[in-house]
């Protein structure tokens, strides 16, 4: 089953992961869900497919209480990104989602109403909680054509969606990066098919490398930490992109 697990904190607010499920039907892809938190007001990233609904909501309510979930941010369209935000909308109709406005149309097919979104501007953003701002960074046509990650100054933490993600296999459960050398292995298929311009990653590479980051959060595998937060990210600049 999923747990959450903390994974960055300040005095004001805390950073869940909702790692990876080793029970989960091997014919689905395996996804992380991150709940960000004041203890009162709490924003969920990639609340996930309808699918995993369940298991994310125990996990989530063994450390918070998930009335307090009130906004829900998507990094993009993708059903195993967003397909459970109908069930989030059954348990809290007031639950707003921001996500690009790019897909304000497809989105309600997971079953929520067009209220429900809020668009996020090509050129990013801020949003506020409690006294934290965290800030929308741009990562268009790297997977989606519109797409955003989550960056939190204070904790250091980005959260990259789909950057990063490696499809690892089953036997490895681990939250972070252990060896960065085998765990890229899993990873370079991926980006090499499903990240889709090369000049698009180097804009992305020009606008993270001036972030600090201690915690570089995908939305599959382990979560890269420390000194491989920089080898991710120059592995990437070296990646040839969109063929595979």
């Amino acid at each position: 089953m999923k747990k959450a697990q903390l994974i960055a904190s300040t005095s004001e607010h805390r950073w869940y992961a909702i790692s990876r499920d080793p029970a989960r039907p091997h014919h689905l892809i395996d996804t992380n869900e991150y709940v960000v938190t004041t203890g009162d007001d709490s924003i969920l990233c990639d609340p996930g497919g309808s699918e995993v609904f369940p298991a994310v909501f125990a996990a989530l309510s063994e450390v918070i209480d998930p009335r307090t979930v009130q906004r829900i941010f998507s990094s993009h369209q993708d059903p195993d990104v967003i397909s459970s935000l109908g069930l989030w909308n059954d348990f809290n109709p007031k639950i707003r989602c921001h996500v690009s406005g790019l897909w304000g149309s497809f989105i309600p097919h997971f079953g929520c109403s067009e209220d429900t979104l809020v668009s996020i501007p090509d050129e990013g953003g801020i949003i506020t909680l409690g006294k934290a701002e965290l800030q929308f960074i741009p990562a268009h046509y790297l997977h989606s054509s519109g797409n955003f990650h989550l960056y939190d100054p204070e904790c250091k933490l980005l959260f990259t969606g789909d950057i990063g993600a490696a499809l690892l296999p089953n036997h490895d459960c681990n939250l972070y990066v252990e060896d960065f050398d085998t765990h890229i292995r899993y990873a370079e298929g991926f980006h090499k098919r499903w990240m889709g311009s090369n000049t698009a990653k180097q804009k992305w590479i020009n606008r993270v490398r001036e972030l600090d980051i201690d915690l570089m959060c995908p939305q599959h595998g382990a979560i890269y930490r420390g000194d491989d937060v920089k080898r991710f990210i120059d592995w990437f600049d070296k990646l040839q992109v969109g063929i595979g």
